[in-house]
């Protein structure tokens, strides 16, 4: 029997006594991503990008602005006034009110009510890089907002188009739903445990330094366990860093015409495009990466892979020209080494990181410039 994983989503599997992936009795199996949340200083520059990139308003009250998509559910964003641009965390939707409070009971954390323009209940917990991990359920589902339809096409000899022009709008793509968020930590593996042991979530890639695989993993992709229902490959991506932060969320819109002219709308509009466009090789999504005017880092994808729960993860080197199928190369400003403020602190974090106790260790270093010059 060949490998079963090649061809498939990665070049290989695991090897004997490699990182299963998954927990063997988590203590909740968490659905999906609900929302993320952030802190902006202002909230009207924040909701014009957010309508640019797609996004319809839900509420607006000069401190606090919820974002969403056409999906029926609850808002994919909410940001809330503060004296700097701040990530605050992701919450992620429990599959049944009880599993709210199973984990409170296994955590010893409280439940607490949501806000009335949420509804629902909420558990508060910290990832062991400190950052707040919101576990929600019963907030307001929001109804359906008409979608953006995708392009009809004519591939190859199947004709599906005839006497009928293809003219995709340049407009925003409409946002249609968040589809994940990655973060980067300096204690990599200690997180990646702690969220499959505590939300259940499942491994579909790791990624590992060239040349350090017997050392483990430093990245990987992470998707919901929905039994024998498809998910997203990852709804949560981390990779080992010099510094606990957000690097980039994704959300996504109906095709590649909607992505590419909402592209040209958001370049016309003076908006900083970052990388794209381009196909990903774990996940295979089309893609088009954006920062924000605070200098998040947003990504409009679409046909991206869904995995039930019997996939086990595939194991690939992180490198740079590995990132893509297809498309132009990364850019410096993707890969966070374009000169300026933001590589400048993450300079600054290698240097703080190597004097600390954490899994960013000088090996791991030459890792990283390894798989830049990749």
């Amino acid at each position: 029997m060949g490998d079963p994983h090649s061809g498939l989503h990665s070049e290989r599997g695991a090897l004997a006594g490699e990182h299963p992936g998954r927990a063997a009795n988590p203590v909740i199996k968490v659905h999906d991503l609900a929302w993320l949340e952030f802190e902006k200083p202002d909230l009207k520059r924040a909701e014009v990008f957010a309508r640019a990139f797609g996004f319809t308003t839900v509420l607006s009250t000069g401190r606090e602005l919820h974002l969403r998509g056409t999906d029926a559910g609850a808002p994919c964003v909410i940001i809330r006034k503060g004296a700097r641009s701040k990530f605050l965390g992701p919450a992620f939707l429990a599959a049944t009110p009880g599993d709210v409070l199973r984990l409170a009971e296994a955590t010893g954390r409280p439940v607490a009510r949501l806000p009335e323009t949420l509804g629902g209940v909420v558990l508060d917990l910290p990832d062991p890089s400190g950052l707040r991990v919101r576990v929600v359920s019963d907030a307001h589902e929001l109804p359906a907002l008409p979608p953006q339809d995708p392009q009809q096409l004519n591939f190859g000899h199947e004709v599906r188009r005839v006497n009928a022009t293809q003219r995709p709008p340049r407009a925003p793509a409409l946002v249609q739903r968040l589809g994940h968020v990655v973060l980067q930590t300096t204690r990599y593996r200690e997180a990646l445990d702690w969220y499959l042991d505590h939300l259940g979530l499942i491994v579909s890639d790791f990624m590992y330094h060239p040349g350090q695989r017997g050392r483990g993993p430093v990245m990987s992709f992470i998707r919901c366990d929905r039994g024998a229902t498809p998910a997203d490959h990852h709804t949560l991506a981390m990779v080992l860093g010099p510094a606990d932060r957000y690097v980039h969320s994704a959300y996504q819109v109906a095709d590649l015409d909607a992505l590419a002219a909402g592209g040209e709308y958001l370049r016309e509009h003076g908006y900083h495009h970052s990388w794209g466009i381009g196909r990903h090789i774990e996940g295979s999504q089309l893609f088009d990466y954006w920062r924000d005017p605070d200098g998040f880092m947003v990504e409009h994808f679409s046909d991206g892979d869904l995995f039930d729960n019997t996939l086990e993860p595939g194991w690939a080197p992180l490198t740079t020209s590995g990132l893509a199928q297809w498309g132009p190369p990364a850019t410096a400003d993707f890969l966070g080494v374009k000169p300026g403020k933001e590589s400048l602190r993450e300079l600054r974090a290698v240097f703080s990181a190597l004097r600390e106790d954490n899994e960013f260790d000088a090996r791991r270093l030459l890792g990283l410039l390894k798989v830049a010059r990749s």
